[in-house]
């Protein structure tokens, strides 16, 4: 399936990594018309990298193929979609990039396939950089056969595209991964709290974790870039992570898996994001870990 099968592709969201997906579509050869809740950043999306700026997310959807939706949480996706059920295309396939609640997709789902629409969830990891290039990691769910017609538009915007089951199973692996990208984040930065004080260098305990089993995606991406640098700017949200955080324990829940590390992650993620508040960068846990200890990392 080529370009040419999806005519028109809406694509709702064009924040901080919609933006970069969108125009990955947009040089792949499909015609996007992008929508956005701020005001005039449509029109500037398509005067800096081309489609069509939809002025309502009504005229995004008219007559579109596929309905691409990256917002911040579920909730919105809902109240998104709804009111524009009825205006839907039948075979319409839409395509939530969302990191989700898999049991509010599901329900979503379900209404949109009462009206002849396919959807699929299809959350994604690797952050605005990798959005750029086109290099994301995108995990699915749904059934084969939606997957695969949404395929094109996804190999447009990831090159590690991974089916992992039914629909919700992408926003419920996408909320584990972070998880595990969470707590790794934390530890490290204890790590680095417990050796400053003990007088080693922050930066050269940095190189012997990424040389030695201790190394994860914080210590290769985050803490020179980001957090020793006093930088702070990957372009994820602190209440962003503290939000996958929860849907990953609701995801415990719902199973009945008891995960104590994974709830006491939770609560500081979460605690962190209460005290420094809105609109904060999720390295910017470092600095809740460091009022705790009574140290700044870097620092002499």
């Amino acid at each position: 399936m080529s370009a040419v099968a999806f005519k028109r592709v809406a694509f709702i969201g064009i924040g901080n990594m919609g933006w970069p997906m969108a125009a990955r579509l947009v040089g792949a050869g499909f015609h996007v018309a992008a929508y956005d809740v701020a005001p005039g950043h449509a029109a500037k999306f398509a005067a800096e990298v081309g489609g069509e700026a939809a002025a309502s997310v009504a005229e995004a959807v008219k007559g579109a193929d596929a309905i691409v939706t990256i917002l911040p949480t579920s909730r919105h996706v809902v109240d998104v979609i709804t009111p524009v059920r009825s205006q839907l295309a039948k075979g319409a396939l839409v395509i939530d990039m969302t990191s989700g609640i898999p049991g509010v997709t599901q329900t979503l789902a379900a209404t949109l396939e009462a009206d002849g629409v396919e959807m699929i969830d299809a959350p994604v990891s690797g952050g605005v950089a990798r959005a750029k290039t086109g290099e994301l990691a995108i995990m699915t769910g749904g059934a084969p056969a939606s997957v695969e017609r949404a395929m094109p538009l996804l190999r447009a915007m990831g090159t590690t595209i991974t089916e992992v089951g039914a629909i919700g199973a992408g926003q419920a692996m996408k909320a584990l991964n972070n998880l595990v990208s969470a707590g790794g984040f934390l530890i490290g930065v204890e790590a680095l709290l417990i050796g400053q004080r003990f007088g080693l260098d922050a930066e050269r305990m940095v190189d012997v974790l990424n040389a030695s089993t201790g190394m994860n995606n914080s210590t290769q991406k985050k803490f020179k870039q980001f957090v020793l640098s006093r930088a702070f700017n990957s372009n994820f949200g602190l209440d962003l992570m503290a939000k996958d955080l929860g849907i990953a324990l609701e995801v415990a829940h719902d199973g009945g898996v008891s995960a104590p590390f994974a709830a006491l992650c939770r609560e500081l993620w979460l605690a962190a994001a209460n005290r420094l508040g809105k609109g904060h960068d999720h390295t910017e846990m470092a600095k809740f870990s460091e009022e705790a200890a009574g140290l700044t990392l870097g620092q002499k």
